[in-house]
C-alpha cells in the first residue's frame, strides 16, 4: 500500500513526537509500505522519512517548487514529485495513497486532515483515514466534531469517516479494520 501521512515540520515539538514518526515509518517500511509524505527534511516529517529509510523502505515527497528553492526537500528521498503549489500538493498526497494517517502537527497537519475527511464525506475518496491521538493531541479536534454532532451540523454516522488510535501501533489494524468495513 502507498500510505499517506501528515505531520509537522516543526523540529521545535516534543521529542516524543519525532520518535513515534520514526517508529511509524521504520514500522511502514518493514511491512512493505510506501510512505508518500510532504518530503520535508525537518521535525516529524524527516523523521518518518528517516525511519523508513533506516528499515529500507520507499519514500515518495510531493512538495511545491517554491520549497525546493528553501532547500526543505529531505536528501535521502529520491523521488519527488514537485507541484506548483500547496493546493495540488494536497490533491496528489491523497490521490496517489491508499490510506491517510495524521500523526500530530500544525495548522498544515489540521487542514490537510480536514480535507481529507470532507472529500470522503462527499464521496470524492474512500480511502481509510486513521487519526494518531498521542498523548491526547486530537483531544480538543475530536471534542470540536462531537459538537459539531450535538448540533446538528454533522450526523453520527460521520464518526465513521475515520478512526482515532492512541500509538502509531495500531495504525495498521485501523486501516485494515477499516478496508474490511462495509
Amino acid at each position: 500500500m502507498r500510505i499517506c501521512v501528515y505531520c509537522a515540520s516543526s523540529s521545535r515539538a516534543p521529542a516524543e513526537y519525532g520518535d513515534a514518526a520514526e517508529a511509524f515509518g521504520r514500522l511502514l517500511a518493514e511491512a512493505g509500505h510506501t510512505v508518500v509524505f510532504g518530503g520535508g527534511a525537518t521535525g516529524s516529517m524527516g523523521r518518518l522519512a528517516d525511519g523508513a529509510h533506516a528499515a529500507g523502505g520507499d519514500t515518495v515527497g510531493v512538495m511545491p517548487d517554491f520549497m525546493q528553492a528553501l532547500e526543505l526537500a529531505h536528501p535521502k528521498v529520491v523521488r519527488f514529485t514537485w507541484t506548483r503549489d500547496m493546493a495540488e500538493r494536497k490533491a496528489l498526497l491523497l490521490k496517489d495513497s491508499d490510506a491517510v494517517v495524521a500523526l500530530p502537527g500544525g495548522c498544515g497537519t489540521f487542514e490537510e486532515l480536514l480535507e481529507a475527511i470532507t472529500l470522503k464525506r462527499l464521496g470524492l475518496h474512500s480511502n481509510p483515514i486513521v487519526v494518531v491521538n498521542q498523548r491526547g493531541y486530537y483531544d480538543p479536534l475530536l471534542a470540536q466534531f462531537e459538537r459539531a454532532i450535538d448540533d446538528d451540523f454533522m450526523q453520527p454516522v460521520h464518526r465513521a469517516l475515520f478512526a482515532v488510535v492512541a500509538d502509531v501501533r495500531e495504525v495498521l489494524d485501523a486501516i485494515t479494520e477499516a478496508c474490511e468495513a462495509p
